[in-house]
């Protein structure tokens, strides 16, 4: 073989590699779209990266992440939704009632599994639990459905003159009006006078515990929107201030220092939607994937926080919890 020919194979053969790098199909992007902050997601994020490596997916390896946070700002979710279709990601998780309706209105093409914590169907979401339709489908969890638990383990804590408030957030519409119902309904149920108070954003959480403090009333109970989540510090920093027994959605409330926590074991859903991107990333429809329930609940337990508000929990209700901090 003479000189000039050998190095035209030898140049061809170098050039296969970047020629094969070429032609391979672009990393598939999952577009992140929550209604939280990065900081008061950030174990559940953790979770969900744990599944998604479990189907075969880790980020910057074979899957690209983008992450878009409005920051409890529910009205930024649509142009950030928008702003996913547009880079072209090749499925959406949203997390929450607004960011899944956000994404939804964005793209009938694009497949979106969403998280929330009320019913996809009543909310227009999905036709049905088990045959989606369309684009979408996710992970319910049980939220909503523990208000009114929530609420009447408030009252078993304190005496029966008590007057208890609820506290919700009235940005988010679907889930807000299925709680007000819930509080009529254990309100009705237990004959005690319930208040609804209203928060959306930091300076009206601290507006609800003044009113709390000049209304006399006895105990609160926070809703399991994700807004509070990212207000725990402050939230459970009042209820200590005025010495308000108050009971929370999340775990991370007691482990913060409130008193206790009912509610769903929040990772569990974002494990699921893991395992839903991973297998849409591999090909499946969304259409052909039911809706799943998250069904994990915990009860927490802060003995400290109790003892400081001079409450005694009952032995039974010490027996049934999952975490008890002394």
């Amino acid at each position: 073989m003479r000189r000039r020919e050998f190095i035209a194979v030898v140049g061809g053969a170098a050039a296969w590699p970047l020629t094969a790098r070429a032609q391979q199909p672009a990393m598939p992007v999952i577009g992140f779209l929550s209604v939280g902050t990065l900081e008061s997601m950030r174990d559940y994020v953790a979770a969900f990266h744990r599944s998604l490596a479990d189907g075969g997916f880790a980020e910057d390896r074979n899957v690209g992440i983008e992450y878009r946070w409005s920051e409890d700002h529910n009205d930024r979710l649509p142009a950030l939704a928008e702003d996913l279709v547009r880079r072209q990601a090749t499925v959406i998780v949203a997390a929450g009632t607004p960011a899944s309706q956000a994404a939804k209105a964005a793209t009938q093409t694009i497949p979106i599994v969403f998280d929330i914590g009320t019913d996809p169907v009543g909310v227009g979401l999905v036709t049905s639990l088990a045959h989606p339709g369309g684009n979408i489908t996710g992970v319910t969890n049980l939220n909503v459905e523990l208000f009114k638990k929530s609420i009447e383990l408030m009252y078993s804590l304190v005496s029966p003159a008590v007057t208890i408030a609820v506290l919700i957030n009235p940005s988010n519409i679907p889930q807000a009006a299925t709680e007000r119902a819930t509080v009529q309904d254990a309100a009705h149920a237990l004959g005690a006078r319930l208040v609804i108070l209203e928060a959306s954003s930091p300076s009206e959480a601290e507006s609800a515990f003044e009113a709390v403090v000049g209304q006399r009333i006895g105990a609160l109970v926070v809703s399991g929107e994700a807004f509070f989540l990212t207000q725990r510090n402050r939230l459970v920093e009042l209820a200590a201030q005025h010495a308000i027994p108050t009971i929370y959605a999340w775990c991370e409330f007691p482990i913060a220092g409130g008193l206790m926590s009912y509610g769903a074991d929040f990772a569990e859903p974002y494990r699921l939607l893991g395992g839903y991107a991973a297998r849409i990333l591999k090909g499946e429809k969304p259409a052909d994937l039911p809706v799943q329930q998250a069904t994990k609940v915990e009860l927490v337990i802060n003995l400290t926080t109790a003892n400081t508000l001079g409450l005694a929990i009952p032995l039974p209700l010490l027996g049934r919890a999952d975490l008890v901090s002394e």
